[in-house]
């Protein structure tokens, strides 16, 4: 088994207190939900991964202005996880922008909502990540340095 942790991005998205969700159809046929998130692939930056992720997976432009946290997680799978997770803003959405083929669908939902559906998130990440969010936690990018 392989003993490194998965590097992954997440979105926070917010617009009127409602975020950002993706809906995605795992291996097993399983519906999840979670932010848009996503692996970083070999030569890109952290944001370039976040920004990557969200068009993907929702078709939306998002532009990272702040670092919400850092988060450890092993999932039921046995894999470590490292998520490094970004609030910021969307815009320029292209409805017909072809998402990534796990995807289902996304959807705007508030925290409530969210809660109601805790047996379909993909991890405790999801709701900790808006948790963290909604405290007021914001780090700057700056805290991320890019080393070449």
């Amino acid at each position: 088994m392989n003993t490194y942790p998965h590097i992954t991005v997440a979105a926070i998205i917010e617009a009127d207190q409602h975020f950002l969700c993706v809906e995605e159809c795992l291996n097993s046929g399983q519906h999840v939900l979670n932010q848009p998130a996503g692996h970083l692939e070999p030569g890109e930056s952290l944001q370039q991964a976040v920004i990557r992720e969200v068009k993907e997976e929702t078709g939306w432009c998002f532009e990272p202005q702040f670092l919400i946290g850092i988060y450890q997680y092993t999932g039921q799978n046995g894999i470590a996880y490292v998520r490094f997770c970004f609030a910021g803003v969307h815009q320029d959405h292209d409805p017909s922008y072809q998402l990534d083929k796990d995807i289902v669908c996304t959807h705007w939902l508030n925290r409530s909502a969210l809660m109601a559906r805790q047996k379909h998130w993909r991890s405790p990440m999801v709701i900790r990540c808006i948790d963290d969010y909604l405290a007021g936690q914001r780090y700057p990018l700056d805290l991320i340095c890019n080393i070449s």
